[in-house]
């Protein structure tokens, strides 16, 4: 049942279950909180997970109008204070990762642990290391007849002959909103830090097969984040959250809980 708390100018929608040290999701530039759906179970029996959508996703309401990493980095502040936490671990994922990087730059004393995956290092654009973004933004653009294809950006073809239902959800996107315009222009913006200055202990998490941040950027960070660990996971695309979730959740536990 979804649950909801006021955090500055925000009305943030939010799931809390289990018990344990607070456990802070941030989900990836067109999701929602529910992309952690699969994932939330076999953490919560270790954590009290929070997994909430940003601005101008899911069921969150706030002010009409754009907003940058930082403001998001701030509303993840104003969320953990509200939910009567000092500090959380937190795991970002894809653009939920910048998310991460930015509250463990500006506000440190709300991190604990971080766990980065599928994501790519500040304050570097997209486009910059990526070299094949252009392609995914056309893909983007061609919804819905690019479906097809762009379902296998974000999960292998292997993957997708087992839930064929996922092509669907790509198929069924919204045309363009001024919701999704101001998600779209935030997901651009950047801190002027990068990842060497990220104190908290870090993990990096990269799937072998993701086309939409290639492993080796998303494992590069972890030789720039002071003594970071990095795991590639073998066969997972860019959604590891929904095609690994088990996989997934064992690295985490295994970080938080050393």
């Amino acid at each position: 049942m979804t649950s909801f708390v006021q955090a500055g100018e925000l009305r943030i929608a939010f799931d809390r279950e289990g018990d344990g040290p607070p456990l802070l999701m941030m989900h990836g530039a067109e999701a929602s909180r529910q992309m952690f759906a699969a994932l939330v179970p076999h953490l919560s029996k270790h954590f009290t997970v929070i997994a909430y959508d940003q601005r101008d996703c899911g069921e969150t309401e706030g002010p009409e109008r754009a907003s940058t990493l930082a403001d998001l980095a701030d509303d993840a502040r104003r969320l953990v204070k509200a939910l009567g936490f000092r500090r959380a671990h937190v795991f970002g994922s894809s653009f939920g990762g910048r998310v991460a990087q930015a509250l463990a730059l500006m506000h440190p004393r709300s991190v604990d642990h971080l766990v980065l995956g599928s994501t790519w290092p500040l304050p570097r654009p997209y486009e910059e290391l990526c070299p094949d973004a252009r392609r995914l933004g056309e893909l983007r653009r061609d919804l819905p007849a690019s479906a097809q294809e762009l379902a296998t950006w974000f999960f292998p073809e292997a993957f997708l002959a087992q839930r064929p239902e996922l092509r669907r959800v790509f198929a069924n996107a919204r045309p363009g909103s001024a919701r999704s315009s101001r998600r779209m222009a935030t997901v651009q913006t950047a801190l002027e830090r990068g990842v060497a200055d990220i104190l908290a202990p870090t993990l990096v998490l990269a799937g072998e097969l993701d086309r939409v941040v290639p492993a080796s950027v998303t494992l590069s960070m972890a030789g720039r984040i002071r003594g970071a660990d990095a795991v590639l996971l073998p066969g997972v695309g860019h959604v590891t959250a929904m095609q690994a979730p088990q996989v997934l959740a064992q690295h985490i536990v295994r970080f938080l809980e050393t």
